[in-house]
């Protein structure tokens, strides 16, 4: 009998290129994968699917269908804070996706096999850092298919990635995850993005566009972290004011608290929210880690905030795949 363990680990959503459907192509996500935190999973095949976790099963009934295998036994070994801002539904969902294959001897087809599982249809950041980390940036989907209503399911791919760099060995990436409400998911998050997108400014497209060209791609390609972090951060701050209305600001509460707070900090850059948050990031480099980290703790305290903070380095590989028997 085949047990195949796969981990993988969160990503940062840092924006989409364009929400106006004024514009050629809608979303285009702009993402970091990460080291920590990390999801891991253990599968065995198995007659039916079983599982103590509910989430777990739903995604394992999903894989068995599109695998076309009996079932699967898993266990979640390592789990992802959910609805937080780092991806865990899909690095959870390509994870039982991964391993269920394994067990089975299948081949692992997560592009191709991501949109059965439900995930990948907006943005193809989690996708991405899932099969290779590094720093993303995917093509989007075409304005005249997508629109703000996804096509039926099977009508449509994972974005293209269009970039990716593996980032310096030595960067940071500061995560804080303080104690607060989940952000947006499922059914509320596509009713938010609906909103968004058809009221969304074309012409913060526009400015994105050149903030990726002229700063965001060629400081990831030559590892300039100041350069790297300013451009983030102002991709950040151009997605915010699309959300504004949905969320109460450019950053939801609590992230604008902490947001403003670790602006502060001279060893940070690049702060912002990832996703509809309230995760919130800022990047250094391995000799400033401890001052960046402690820069956080104070920030959740002065702010009366509980939570969890993490230093990471970036992936530079994709999700990790063991077997045994």
């Amino acid at each position: 009998m085949t047990t195949a363990t796969v981990t993988a680990g969160a990503r940062l959503h840092v924006g989409f290129q364009n929400l106006s459907l004024a514009r050629r192509r809608l979303y285009g996500g702009i993402g970091v994968g990460l080291e920590e935190p990390r999801v891991t999973v253990t599968a065995e095949p198995a007659a039916t699917v079983e599982t103590d976790d509910p989430l777990v099963g739903e995604y394992a009934s999903r894989a068995v269908d599109v695998l076309e295998v009996p079932g699967v036994a898993l266990t979640l070994e390592e789990r992802l804070p959910r609805h937080v801002g780092l991806g865990s539904g899909t690095q959870l969902a390509l994870s039982v996706l991964a391993a269920t294959a394994r067990a089975h001897d299948r081949e692992v087809r997560v592009r191709e096999h991501a949109p059965a599982m439900g995930r990948g249809g907006r943005s193809g950041v989690g996708v991405a850092t899932f099969e290779d980390g590094g720093f993303v940036v995917d093509a989007g989907h075409p304005t005249n298919r997508f629109t703000t209503e996804p096509p039926a399911e099977g009508d449509w791919t994972v974005p293209p990635i269009v970039a990716r760099h593996e980032l310096p060995r030595d960067w940071r990436f500061l995560v804080v995850v303080p104690d607060a409400d989940p952000g947006r998911s499922g059914d509320d998050e596509d009713a938010s993005m609906r909103a968004v997108a058809e009221r969304a400014d074309p012409a913060v497209a526009d400015e994105i566009a050149g903030v990726v060209t002229r700063k965001l791609l060629p400081a990831a390609a030559e590892g300039r972290l100041e350069a790297f972090g300013e451009a983030i951060a102002e991709i950040g701050r151009k997605n915010g004011a699309w959300y504004a209305d949905a969320q109460g600001g450019v950053f939801r509460p609590p992230a604008g608290t902490l947001v403003e707070a670790l602006e502060d900090c001279p060893v940070l850059t690049g702060i912002g929210q990832s996703s509809w948050g309230p995760v919130v990031y800022g990047v250094t480099d391995r000799s400033h880690a401890a001052e960046a980290e402690a820069a956080a703790r104070d920030a959740l305290a002065d702010n009366g905030l509980e939570g969890r903070v993490v230093l990471s380095k970036p992936a530079r590989e994709g999700a990790r795949v063991r077997t045994d028997g």
